[in-house]
């Protein structure tokens, strides 16, 4: 059999656009997309009337944390290790300093908090601060406060954080309040 010279042997392409568009939904909607959780964190609620938001915090319930450009850690502006953070941070909360926390278990140094609804974690970082490293820090500050309410929770309610009602939990999360303030460091 001969073929004409005037045939095309071709394919027939005129359904491949709806194919591939078939295929474009498909894959839209059988793909998953994982979310980021980042770094998470509360924004204070308004200032309630009536109060005094705007109260002056005295120095000795300020922790100070600073990074450099070189990633070096100053806590309230002596050079420490990052492993060091976690327990500084611990003693000067739990400090009990004007001896109104009967949970506190700290040695009422006059340099730390007052108490820890007083104490407040200042943050400054410098704009070449790596990333890894501001993340470590907000690990120890993390596992500081866990370490805090978890023996707080052994010795209050004789169970481990785990196991507590969301009651209980907030309970210990009054006692030893996250009170973080973040800022640049000026150049």
């Amino acid at each position: 059999m001969k073929m004409s010279r005037n045939t095309n042997s071709g394919v027939n392409a005129g359904s491949m656009a709806d194919i591939a568009f078939l295929l474009l939904i498909f894959f839209l909607v059988t793909t998953t997309f994982t979310e980021d959780e980042g770094i998470k964190g509360v924004i204070p609620k308004p200032c309630p009337e009536g109060v005094d938001c705007n109260s002056e915090i005295r120095e000795r319930n300020i922790f100070t944390i600073q990074l450099n450009q070189q990633d070096e850690l100053l806590a309230n502006n002596e050079l420490i290790s990052l492993e060091e953070l976690r327990e500084d941070i611990k003693a000067f909360v739990d400090n009990n300093g004007d001896s109104s926390c009967a949970y506190c278990n700290g040695s009422k140094d006059k340099h730390s908090s007052e108490n820890p609804q007083k104490a407040v974690i200042s943050i400054k970082t410098d704009r070449r601060t790596s990333y890894n490293t501001y993340i470590s820090v907000q690990n120890e500050l993390m596992g500081a406060y866990f370490e805090l309410r978890k023996e707080l929770s052994k010795q209050k309610f004789n169970k481990a954080v785990e196991d507590l009602t969301e009651e209980e939990l907030k309970i210990l999360q009054e006692s030893y309040p996250f009170r973080i303030t973040e800022a640049k460091m000026e150049e």
